[in-house]
């Protein structure tokens, strides 16, 4: 259904959508449960991908996980969403709770090798691709700024 919109009416929807999403965020302050992928490539470099919507900064893929929904296949499913890349081995490495817009956001980061090349679908994601992990781009978002190394030591770690 949303391949009938425009991918450029369909972003700026994604836009006020988000902004819709963030109010009702800020007056239920509701539990969100969701996940992030730390994908690697045979090279070691990590993806990481830019929203249409949000800060615009550089982040994991990843998204909500639906109810009743394992984490893992959550993340296999975001990723496959989000870059057309298949997700091997998968393997949770941490769980984390951070603020996002009033609400507690339960973050289950799954950790794996990345299959095929990342393409952005150019409506929610428009830029996707690996980096080596010591020439990060400036602009991360803040979570991963503060988290990333740990979670690419535990990941590459044995």
């Amino acid at each position: 259904m949303f391949r009938l919109i425009p991918p450029p009416l369909h972003r700026a929807l994604l836009v006020q959508a988000h902004r819709l999403r963030v109010v009702w965020w800020r007056i239920r302050k509701p539990l969100l449960i969701g996940c992030r992928v730390l994908a690697f490539d045979g090279e070691g470099r990590v993806l990481l991908v830019r929203h249409s919507y949000g800060s615009g900064r550089w982040m994991l893929p990843g998204g909500g996980v639906a109810r009743g929904e394992e984490p893992i296949l959550a993340a296999c499913r975001e990723l496959a969403e989000e870059t057309r890349c298949a997700l091997l081995d998968p393997r949770e490495i941490a769980v984390i709770e951070e603020p996002l817009a009033g609400a507690t956001n339960r973050v289950h980061v799954i950790s794996g090798q990345a299959v095929g090349l990342p393409q952005g679908d150019g409506r929610e994601i428009v830029e996707a691709r690996f980096f080596v992990p010591d020439a990060l781009p400036p602009d991360l978002a803040r979570q991963l700024q503060d988290n990333l190394a740990g979670w690419i030591r535990t990941a590459t770690a044995g």
